[in-house]
């Protein structure tokens, strides 16, 4: 039944993305070119509607039990519409934070999903985030939706990363004996998928905010519902999983402090901007990091298996390949450039 429901789940996403192209272009959902913007032309967007639809024919088909399913569901609804109005409208900022926090507050208080407490390394003690555990949960759904959000620059790069994500995540699921996880993460990553054979380089639909936000909601709180209340080590291991999309939301908002700026204001400066400045191709710059993502998940899996001692290694050495490369293609900005400096004086 399984299997069934992926196949039907990834067809009817290629069924409905033109669809849905169809429909963005009749509502004015459509994705102007401007100095940020990679694309030369006018291109429809809304194609997450597509992502979303597919998924949940798929779900409907395995109706998969769990308490968290139905406050799951209105959250990502509520999302979804704060999407399809974003694409539609270009709503405002707050308008979009508003969303996304109502869709986390009902998942958090209808569906029980939060972090309570974490058991701390090197010793026998626990840490209890008491009060402050709704507003953690809060700040850690909608960081990562923003997170999806924000790398959605590039043909393909959202979806592929979020797909790399989805599959990590079914990964670690399997691992820890999480049937439901697995069932939503996989048949997530189905539906994008099957999204990707209109949305990779050159795309016929972009997925907008329907799809980012969409996406990064879900794949926030998969992931807290498969590594909540455990070690402070395994709480890490989400955290590695989505580092692309954490990372150059993290170097973005140095890159603008540094150049007082607003730390969420919009630029050009972004990981595929990066790359693409360097002298990669639009397709090369995604697969490059789709990649990166990949190794992310794969240090993620490893990072689950090692112990205390070697999961510090791994994180040391993630930390200091992943400023490395911050610095050596600018995503800071060229004058960026402290462990570099700091080899050359050792010379």
């Amino acid at each position: 039944m399984t299997y069934l429901a992926w196949i039907v789940a990834f067809i009817a996403s290629i069924l409905l993305t033109p669809l849905v192209k169809r429909l963005a272009f009749r509502v004015g959902a459509v994705d102007r070119p401007n100095y940020r913007k990679v694309h030369a032309k006018i291109m429809p967007r809304l194609g997450g509607l597509a992502i979303y639809l597919a998924f949940l024919i798929g779900i409907l088909i395995l109706r998969p039990m769990h308490e968290a399913m139905l406050p799951l569901l209105i959250g990502s609804f509520v999302i979804i519409v704060t999407g399809v109005l974003d694409d539609m409208f270009e709503i405002s900022a707050k308008a979009k934070l508003l969303g996304q926090l109502i869709a986390a507050t009902i998942v958090i208080f209808f569906g029980g999903i939060q972090i309570d407490t974490i058991n701390l390394p090197f010793s026998n003690g626990e840490l209890d985030f008491g009060f402050l555990s709704i507003p953690v949960t809060i700040i850690w759904i909608v960081g990562i939706t923003n997170a999806i959000n924000l790398i959605d620059g590039l043909d393909g790069l959202a979806a592929g990363v979020s797909t790399i994500a989805l599959i990590t995540l079914a990964g670690m699921a399997f691992i820890m004996g999480d049937t439901f996880v697995i069932i939503m993460a996989t048949m997530l990553a189905v539906s994008t998928i099957g999204f990707l054979f209109y949305n990779f380089h050159p795309a016929k639909i972009f997925m907008g905010d329907t799809g980012a936000l969409f996406l990064g909601f879900m794949i926030s709180v998969l992931a807290l519902l498969g590594f909540k209340n455990v070690t402070f080590v395994s709480l890490v291991i989400p955290i590695i999983m989505l580092g692309v999309p954490i990372s150059d939301t993290f170097f973005a908002i140095v890159r603008r402090l540094l150049n007082k700026q607003p730390p969420f204001s919009p630029d050009k400066s972004h990981l595929h901007h990066c790359l693409l400045n360097v002298g990669f191709t639009h397709r090369q710059t995604v697969l490059i990091i789709y990649g990166i993502a990949s190794m992310f998940g794969l240090a993620a899996i490893v990072f689950s298996m090692a112990k205390v001692w070697g999961a510090i290694l791994l994180i040391t050495v993630l930390l200091v390949a992943i400023e490395l490369f911050v610095e050596v293609i600018g995503l800071v900005g060229s004058n960026y450039r402290p462990l570099l400096n700091l080899v050359r004086k050792s010379k």
